[in-house]
C-alpha cells in the first residue's frame, strides 16, 4: 500500500509558508522640465562650441594645404601655370585679375617673358586654390563657379573675393556649409545697401508688378 504519510508531507510542503514580497527599489525623482531645459541648453551650447571649433580647425588646415600646394606648384614655369589656368576655362582678363597684374603682363609671360618670383607664386597660388576646391568640395567647372554671383542679383563673385585677398572666404563659400549672406557681410558689411535695387516687386490687382522703392 502507498505510504500516505509520505504523500502528506509532499503535498503540504509549502501550503502553510508565507510568500516573501519583492524587495522595494528606491524611487528616484524624475527631472523637472526646468532641469531638462537647463541640461538640453548646456548640450546645445557645447555642440555649438564644438561645431565652431571644428569649422575653424578645418579652415586652418585648408589654408595650410593651400600654402603647401602653392609651394609645390611654384616649381612650374609661368607659361605652364598660365596654360593650366586657361585649360580650367579662365579668361585671360580673369587670370590677370586673380594674379593681381595687367592683361599685357600675362600676355608677355605667355610668350616666355621675364617674371618676378612674387608673380609666379601668385599664379601658383591661384592654381592651388582651384585644385583644392575641386578636390575637396567637388566643384565642377571651377572657372564658371568663380564667375557666378554669390547671391542672385548681387554682382559679387568668388573671383571678387579672391582678387581682394579674401581667400578664406572663397574656401568657406566653396565648402557649401557657409551662409552666402554671412560671407558677403564679412566681405562687405554694407552690401545690402550698396547693391539694393531701386525697384521692388509687389502684388498688384492683376498680378505681380515692379515699382520704384520709396525712400
Amino acid at each position: 500500500m502507498p505510504d500516505n504519510t509520505a504523500m502528506t508531507e509532499i503535498d503540504g510542503g509549502t501550503a502553510g509558508s508565507e510568500i516573501t514580497p519583492a524587495p522595494t527599489l528606491p524611487q528616484t525623482d524624475a527631472p523637472t522640465l526646468s532641469q531638462l531645459t537647463d541640461e538640453v541648453g548646456y548640450l546645445h551650447n557645447r555642440a555649438k562650441l564644438l561645431h565652431d571649433d571644428t569649422v575653424e580647425l578645418h579652415l586652418d588646415v585648408i589654408m595650410q594645404e593651400w600654402g603647401s600646394t602653392t609651394t609645390d606648384l611654384v616649381r612650374l614655369d609661368m607659361p605652364s601655370l598660365l596654360g593650366r589656368l586657361a585649360d580650367l576655362g579662365f579668361a585671360w582678363r580673369d587670370i590677370a585679375r586673380l594674379i593681381g597684374v595687367s592683361v599685357p603682363a600675362v600676355q608677355k609671360w605667355r610668350r616666355g617673358g621675364a617674371v618676378s618670383g612674387q608673380s609666379r607664386t601668385s599664379a601658383a597660388a591661384v592654381l592651388a586654390a582651384c585644385e583644392i576646391i575641386t578636390r575637396h568640395y567637388l566643384v565642377q567647372d571651377i572657372a564658371s563657379w568663380f564667375e557666378s554671383p554669390i547671391i542672385v542679383d548681387v554682382p559679387v563673385t568668388p573671383l571678387d573675393l579672391y582678387a581682394e585677398k579674401r581667400v578664406s572666404l572663397v574656401f568657406q563659400l566653396a565648402s557649401g556649409k557657409a551662409d552666402p549672406e554671412r560671407v558677403l557681410t564679412a566681405f562687405d558689411p554694407e552690401w545690402r545697401e550698396s547693391y539694393r535695387s531701386e525697384f521692388e516687386v509687389f502684388q498688384a490687382d492683376d498680378g505681380l508688378a515692379l515699382r520704384r522703392r520709396e525712400h
